[in-house]
């Protein structure tokens, strides 16, 4: 038999002659290159560790953060994220259950850094006077702060900020140093600190958001200045910077939307805002295109279903913030099935058979917003999502913000959520 087997393992195809002792043995032999294989991992190119992070964090390098009272910076965000103790804005320490595998620092292209500058007394900042008035003001905390905040937000919503602080003289140093922080903090295999920032759009106070998530490190990012509101809050003018980045500099970005829930049923629109038509083919290709995944959950509540559009599922009215949008104006039921991640899915089904091709056709994350440099997101240990309702014993008490008559109370935050996906490696590829 062991001769045999050799003769086997010889043999492939072809007609085998064995000499046994007193037999001649002739047989046709046909060997099979791979046996049958019942693993469908055995031989595999599949990603098949799942890594978890956040895609959406701000630091004291937002506008609004910083008025809030967040002085964490983006080395610390990192630091946290990859599970050291950190020390929070109100004096307390912190540190994650178990690190994250990715982060992404995303703060607000607009004005990035200035409100750092604007406290520490820059010169340039300091030939305005309602700058000089807003930091009076911060410095003094508590309600003045708050109200200074929100006359800022206000300001970038309604594209009417201080020309010292839309003039990007402070922003454009502020990007160099960011890019390369998070270069320094990258560790392939480890630690993936992704390079990132968040366009704010918000025409009329309708919620447009989108996240702009690069691929590639300082080199490249830190060529071409992030987009803002100043210069258009339509997003087709955010998707040409993305096209106009790629072709400068042969790097690689997308965009991630979230908050549909306030954006008055703009999100994932039939009739195209910026023209009164119905979507086209080009709108559906481009943003299918440059916006593949869409951020479902986040503080600012929950954008997969809402109980209005589906009365059967007992799971829709989770977290659901419906009141209006961020102007405020108030919300009408019409408005609803634009906002809703479900509803898009099932619309772009129906875009797909019109145009040929699916706008709305996207991968979904969970991430935090959270406005505390703290990438937190449990629920039975929330730590607050901005830096004036962190942990205390009159937290509960304290407004985050007021829109109108509508007030946000810190409580009504979401704890959710983090983002997670299937890799080969933990890199930024």
């Amino acid at each position: 038999m062991n001769a045999l087997t050799r003769c086997y393992r010889r043999v492939t195809h072809r007609t085998a002659r064995l000499l046994v002792p007193g037999l001649l043995l002739v047989m046709n032999v046909a060997i099979a290159a791979e046996p049958p294989g019942y693993s469908p991992y055995a031989n595999g190119d599949i990603p098949l560790r799942p890594l978890w992070g956040d895609t959406h964090l701000h630091t004291s390098l937002s506008m609004d953060a910083r008025a809030f009272g967040a002085t964490l910076g983006v080395e610390d965000a990192y630091r946290f994220a990859r599970g050291e103790t950190v020390t929070a804005s109100r004096g307390q320490k912190a540190r994650l259950s178990r690190p994250l595998d990715f982060l992404v620092v995303a703060d607000h292209s607009d004005a990035l850094g200035v409100m750092n500058a604007l406290i520490a007394g820059d010169e340039h900042l300091m030939g305005d006077a309602r700058v000089r008035g807003w930091r009076q003001r911060i410095l003094q905390g508590g309600k003045a702060a708050l109200g200074a905040a929100m006359e800022l937000i206000d300001g970038v919503s309604s594209g009417k900020l201080p020309a010292v602080i839309s003039d990007g003289k402070v922003s454009s140093q502020v990007w160099r140093d960011y890019v390369k922080t998070a270069d320094r903090y990258n560790e392939p295999g480890r630690f993936t600190a992704m390079i990132g920032y968040e366009w704010t759009s918000m025409p009329g106070g309708n919620n447009l958001h989108r996240n702009v998530l690069y691929r590639d490190g300082a080199e490249l990012a830190g060529q071409v200045q992030p987009f803002t509101v100043i210069e258009s809050d339509r997003p087709e003018d955010l998707w040409a910077w993305m096209q106009a980045y790629e072709d400068k500099t042969g790097g690689r970005v997308l965009a991630l939307a979230h908050n549909g829930n306030l954006s008055n049923g703009l999100m994932f629109p039939e009739i195209n805002p910026a023209t009164g038509n119905r979507i086209d083919a080009d709108y559906a290709a481009r943003r299918a295109r440059w916006e593949p995944l869409y951020e479902i959950t986040q503080m600012k509540g929950d954008g997969e279903a809402h109980p209005f559009l589906s009365p059967n599922d007992e799971f829709a009215d989770y977290e659901t913030w419906d009141k209006a949008n961020l102007g405020p104006v108030k919300k009408q039921p019409a408005m609803l099935q634009y906002e809703y991640a479900r509803e898009a899915l099932k619309n772009g089904l129906k875009f797909q058979r019109e145009l040929g091709v699916n706008p709305y056709r996207f991968g979904l994350v969970g991430s935090t917003d959270s406005h505390t440099g703290l990438s937190t997101a449990e629920e039975d240990n929330f730590f607050g999502k901005h830096s004036g309702v962190e942990p205390d014993a009159s937290r509960t008490r304290r407004p985050v913000g007021e829109l109108g008559d509508i007030r946000i109370m810190g409580w009504e935050m979401a704890g959710s959520g983090y983002a997670a996906v299937w890799a080969k490696d933990n890199t930024r590829e």
